[in-house]
C-alpha cells in the first residue's frame, strides 16, 4: 500500500509515538520481555567491563536487536490472534507457537553469539585474577 500523504515531522512523531506505546505494551504485559531486559542489561554490563571491541559490540546489539524484534513480533502475533478469535483454535494455537519459536530461536543464537564474545574474554579475566 503506498502512502499518498505528504511527509510531515508531525507524522513522523505520531509514529514514533506509537511505537513507543508498543514498547510500553511489550514491557507492561510480557514476562519474557522482562527476562530480555534483564539479559540485555547483563549482557550491556559485561561487555563493557570486559571493554569488548567496536566489532563485537556491534554483533551483541545486532543480536539483542533480533531478540527484541522477535519478541514484539511474538506479542504482536498473540494479541492479533486473540482479537480475532478469542476462544481456542488449533491455527492460531500453531501460529503462536510457532512466533514463540521465533523468539527461541532468536534467544538461543544470541546466547551463543554472547557466548563466542564474552566467555573468552571472561575466562582470560578469571584467570588473571587467580
Amino acid at each position: 500500500m503506498n502512502d499518498t500523504r505528504p511527509f510531515s515531522l508531525a507524522g513522523r512523531a505520531r509514529s514514533f509515538s506509537h511505537a513507543l506505546r508498543g514498547l510500553a505494551v511489550l514491557l507492561a504485559g510480557q514476562h519474557n520481555a522482562w527476562l530480555h531486559a534483564l539479559a540485555t542489561l547483563l549482557v550491556i554490563a559485561l561487555a563493557a567491563w570486559l571493554r569488548v571491541s567496536r566489532g563485537e559490540w556491534c554483533l551483541l546489539v545486532a543480536a539483542m536487536g533480533l531478540v527484541w524484534m522477535a519478541e514484539a513480533l511474538n506479542t504482536a502475533v498473540e494479541e492479533l490472534a486473540d482479537a480475532v478469535h478469542p476462544g481456542q483454535h488449533p491455527g492460531v494455537g500453531r501460529a503462536k507457537d510457532v512466533a514463540a519459536a521465533g523468539v527461541l530461536l532468536a534467544a538461543l543464537a544470541a546466547a551463543v553469539v554472547g557466548m563466542l564474545i564474552l566467555a573468552p574474554r571472561l575466562l582470560d579475566q578469571l584467570a588473571a585474577a587467580a
